[in-house]
């Protein structure tokens, strides 16, 4: 049988790009900042302005988001680039991770 005979592989976009992506390291992380009960709005807001470079009202709504759904996603990118600016979340005070 030749090549071009043979039916081409049905491709599932949902699962294998995403695979072949994580496969080669394209992928990007995310930082999840999560409720917590002891920072304030005004403190959120200022940490996301300052360290995740949002702009004010990008930052509100993530706080809002925060508060009210548990968690966000404030910043995308790679490991190395979210891995300091996460680090300075967690030492503010902010419960944060990267996935």
């Amino acid at each position: 049988m030749k090549d071009f005979d043979k039916q081409p592989k049905e491709i599932n976009t949902d699962t294998d790009v995403l695979i072949a992506l994580e496969e080669v390291g394209i992928a990007d992380k995310q930082i999840i900042l999560y409720n917590d009960d002891f920072n304030t709005f005004d403190f959120v807001i200022e940490c996301l302005i300052k360290y995740c470079k949002h702009d004010s009202i990008q930052a509100e709504q993530c706080a809002y988001l925060v508060h009210y759904k548990g968690r966000c996603s404030v910043k995308k990118g790679s490991f190395e680039e979210l891995e300091p600016i996460c680090t300075v979340l967690l030492e503010k005070g902010l419960t944060a991770e990267i996935e």
